[in-house]
């Protein structure tokens, strides 16, 4: 702790003095952005969510892909049971490379709640295709 204060005492980092305007927008004028606090400025479209959590569903083994559709539900419409749900549910998050919360997780039982919940995401954005 004493050679951290000792060295600090010594080092000299100058220090800029930012306008706020222009920080929140980027180096633009003009009212904040309304995702300036966010880190991921290129969030995926509902479209590109909606397409992605598709092919996931279609391509689970016990399912007809020509049933799929953006409102259907796993157990309803699909035949799935809750195993099924939950295994579902993990290759979504491994699609997107995102982690669910179980609690979250649980409440996703059709193809609408988990593209709002995963379009609704922070983390979820057009990085992680590259991931893939």
């Amino acid at each position: 702790m004493a050679l951290r204060a000792a060295l600090l005492r010594h080092v000299r980092i100058p220090a800029q003095t930012l306008n706020p305007a222009l920080t929140l927008t980027g180096g633009k004028w003009g009212p904040p952005s309304l995702r300036w606090m966010s880190s991921h400025d290129d969030h995926l479209t509902k479209s590109e969510v909606t397409e992605r959590v598709l092919s996931v569903v279609k391509s689970f083994p016990k399912v007809d892909p020509s049933t799929v559709t953006s409102d259907v539900h796993f157990q309803k419409d699909l035949g799935l049971d809750s195993l099924d749900n939950v295994e579902i549910v993990m290759a979504l998050e491994e699609e997107f490379k995102l982690e669910i919360p179980d609690k979250e997780a649980d409440k996703i039982d059709s193809t609408n709640l988990a593209i709002e919940y995963i379009y609704n995401h922070p983390m979820a954005g057009s990085v992680c295709a590259l991931l893939r």
